[in-house]
């Protein structure tokens, strides 16, 4: 039987670890040769090294979603050594907790930075090819898709500066989605909750004792949970778009 997504091209940012890793590895699993885009390259190498083990295509792009230029040289890259561009998932990003009042000024800056200007970027970047791809793709479509977060639709005490950033992610997207219509490219936000990965660690530690108190009676979402969602999403038939998808943990309530 032939792979859902076979022919196709993906690329995932953030794919060193974590719902990017599992998302490119999923993509990787439905036939789909996937570029692999994250600053630490030897976490892609070995990711390419596993994906490219059970028979699938992957390369490694190292860059910073933040570097538009490092951004553009990587879109091209992949369109050059696999030929197209079918499908984006915006994955990078970065979390940060603490008061508005009190949280340093760097952290919003790197927040920004990474969670809208890195969407922008790559966007940017991609859009032209999938709307190329779509016109040409036996699936008769492309997929651009943003990892965004509950965060981006329930702001709470201490999220005020992380939700900005995923609520403005979600209005992007959705601009973004009117902009294309017609161009067979569908764009799509998934909505993850409480997801057992690396990026609580770069929280401070106070926030970080928070959110462990949070979730401490709660069953945490998986990676490979929200490369689900992002699998089903991407492979609907061309009449069906999925633009809105929160996936929680069972157990919370924001």
């Amino acid at each position: 039987m032939t792979p859902p997504l076979a022919h196709t091209v993906a690329l995932v940012t953030g794919a060193s670890s974590g719902i990017g890793a599992a998302t490119a590895t999923a993509l990787a699993a439905s036939g789909a040769a996937v570029a692999l885009l994250a600053r630490r390259a030897e976490r892609l190498r070995d990711l390419q090294a596993h994906i490219e083990s059970e028979g699938g295509t992957a390369l490694v792009v190292p860059a910073d979603v933040t570097d538009a230029d490092e951004v553009s040289a990587a879109v091209q890259h992949t369109v050059a050594k696999l030929g197209r561009l079918d499908i984006v998932v915006n994955n990078a990003g970065l979390m940060r907790m603490g008061l508005a009042t009190e949280a340093p000024l760097q952290d919003w800056d790197e927040l920004v930075s990474v969670n809208v200007n890195g969407v922008l970027y790559v966007t940017r970047a991609a859009l032209p090819h999938l709307v190329a791809a779509a016109a040409d793709s036996p699936r008769g479509v492309a997929d651009l898709v943003m990892i965004s977060s509950t965060a981006g639709w329930v702001a709470r005490p201490g999220t005020a500066v992380y939700s900005l950033t995923k609520f403005g992610a979600n209005a992007f997207s959705e601009a973004i989605r009117q902009e294309v219509l017609g161009k067979r490219v569908r764009v799509g936000v998934v909505g993850p909750g409480t997801v057992d990965t690396e990026i609580f660690d770069h929280l401070a530690e106070p926030s970080r004792q928070a959110i462990e108190r949070q979730t401490a009676d709660m069953t945490k979402l998986r990676s490979e949970d929200i490369a689900d969602a992002v699998l089903y999403m991407v492979t609907r038939d061309r009449r069906v778009a999925i633009n809105h998808m929160l996936v929680r943990a069972a157990e919370q309530t924001w």
